[in-house]
């Protein structure tokens, strides 16, 4: 492979979308003394995680939950600053709470002995198997977390060293399979093993590795910034500007332009061309490479070979606000997993037959029970999500029919939860995968882009820096280490050690020495 940038002395760099992503490659790059522009389509910072206010509500469009505070820690500490001191950050004890049909419930909380006492709550036969677990955990968290987050994984050695670990490790068996080999309650296997869904992937299928997330919460905790993870995307706005970094809304890249094999610029939707010769595509990796290089000849992401990945599932995502309502389901924290009759078995229909069904498990956020500024005084702000099939299925749902129906059977669910809640709504919205696919642009409306999948991890993943032309590179969900905030901030650390200080930085370096 060439060099991934030219060295030229333009200290100029496009980043192309204002997500966690493309911000967190922002400030990276400033900090090395480039002059960065980012390209956003949307109003605000945050992609995904951005928000929506509405009826004196303010809603978290997209990832709510923080772990592992440490990769924001460093990506101020880069660039100078203190995390702390432009966001706060609160740790949430329980971090959730799951729920099933036969009335029973398990929270999830940092403290080991609350974690037994919880375990021995539902089978006291299955702590034995809960303690492996969480040995399996820390085993998975030492390999897949501390040795391969940052590190960039586009040569294929680099995969290729950790194979005895993942093999020892049986990484070829699914976190699911992990779980049941080790407790043989149906609800504490759910419990152990749900945890991929939160970065699209299908517990029944990806890779055992992601047992690391269950020591990820134990050791560092979950956490909800105030002002939702909006405040921390404007966080990081604020950083960037005050970099010299310019921020441009409401702006689409329609092309990465380039020359002799090597990036040159961005042209937008309106006409308007944008040169530097080093740009990062915050835009999901299907995308970049279907649309933003459509005029160029592909290596390895064809349009075959994206066509043949498996993708992650679709979301639908019902947000309201509740009048009056502060004081009432005072069981209902701000983070609650709602399990349905089924839970392989509605996996099977959502990712191998791409099927809606009847029957639905749903996570409620309910932030106003920890941040008083998301809604008005007294009232509640909440937002539901089901995990549903995306659009790439040749029976694809038609959510403009199907939506007010599907709205109708998750209230339906809510209402064993929530008695009530319906006639208190005073301001609704929805975003099904087509609003995804729309609004950002995503594959198959898909909630978090290539499903995480052991051979469509690391090296099999899209990669950080791009085969397609020298100066580009790709951050975010769809290519390493994957979705999740933690994975889209390293992305960005990942691009950051593959890009020389800028031109400019180096030659104030020498000045000052």
């Amino acid at each position: 492979m060439t060099d991934p940038v030219d060295t030229a002395s333009d200290s100029r760099a496009i980043v192309i979308g204002a997500g966690l992503g493309g911000l967190s490659a922002a400030m990276r790059l400033g900090a090395k003394g480039y002059a960065v522009t980012v390209l956003d389509r949307l109003d605000r910072v945050g992609g995904r995680g951005s928000s929506i206010t509405q009826g004196g509500h303010r809603f978290d469009l997209g990832p709510t939950i923080v772990t592992v505070p440490q990769v924001f820690e460093d990506l101020w500490s880069a660039c100078g600053r203190d995390f702390h001191k432009d966001v706060d950050l609160r740790p949430l004890e329980p971090f959730y709470e799951v729920r099933w049909p036969d009335g029973s419930r398990f929270s999830a909380y940092s403290d080991t002995e609350k974690m037994k006492a919880e375990v021995s709550r539902l089978n006291p036969d299955d702590l034995p198997g809960y303690m492996r677990f969480l040995k399996d955990s820390q085993k998975r968290y030492v390999v897949g977390y501390e040795g391969m987050l940052t590190k960039p994984m586009h040569r294929l050695w680099e995969t290729i060293k950790v194979l005895p670990k993942f093999a020892q490790l049986r990484a070829d068996k699914s976190i699911y399979k992990l779980a049941a080999s080790r407790v043989k309650d149906d609800r504490l296997r759910m419990a152990l093993s749900f945890h991929p869904l939160f970065i699209g992937g299908d517990p029944s299928h990806v890779t055992s590795i992601y047992a690391l997330v269950a020591y990820l919460e134990k050791e560092f905790g979950v956490h909800y910034a105030m002002g939702g993870v909006q405040a921390i995307a404007d966080g990081m706005a604020a950083v960037i500007r005050a970099q010299g970094g310019i921020i441009r809304h409401e702006v689409e890249a329609d092309e990465v332009l380039i020359t002799d094999g090597a990036a040159k610029g961005v042209r937008l939707t309106s006409g308007e061309v944008l040169s530097a010769p080093l740009v990062v595509s915050n835009t999901d990796a299907g995308h970049t490479y279907s649309h933003l290089l459509r005029n160029h000849p592909r290596k390895r992401w064809t349009a075959g070979k994206l066509a043949r990945k498996r993708w992650s599932m679709g979301l639908y995502v019902w947000y309201f606000g509740t009048q009056g309502t502060a004081r009432m389901w005072p069981d209902l924290g701000h983070h609650t997993i709602v399990n349905g009759p089924r839970f392989t078995g509605l996996l099977q229909d959502i990712f191998m037959r791409g099927k809606l069904s009847d029957d639905m498990s749903l996570y409620i956020h309910r932030p106003s029970k920890t941040d008083p500024n998301v809604a008005p005084k007294g009232d509640d702000t909440f937002y539901v999500l089901s995990p549903v099939p995306h659009l790439g299925w040749t029976h694809a749902v038609d959510w403009q029919t199907e939506e007010p129906r599907y709205r109708d059977k998750v209230a339906a669910e809510l209402e064993k939860v929530m008695p009530g809640f319906r006639d208190r709504i005073t301001t609704e919205f929805a975003f099904t995968p087509e609003t995804f696919r729309d609004r950002y642009l995503s594959p198959h409306g898909c909630g978090f882009s290539i499903e995480p999948r052991i051979l469509q991890s690391a090296w099999f993943r899209p990669h950080n820096v791009s085969e397609e032309a020298r100066g580009l590179f790709l951050v975010g969900a769809g290519t390493h280490p994957g979705a999740g905030l933690p994975g889209v901030v390293a992305s960005a650390e990942v691009v950051a050690s593959m890009v020389p200080d800028a031109p400019v930085a180096l030659d104030q370096r020498m000045a000052a020495e």
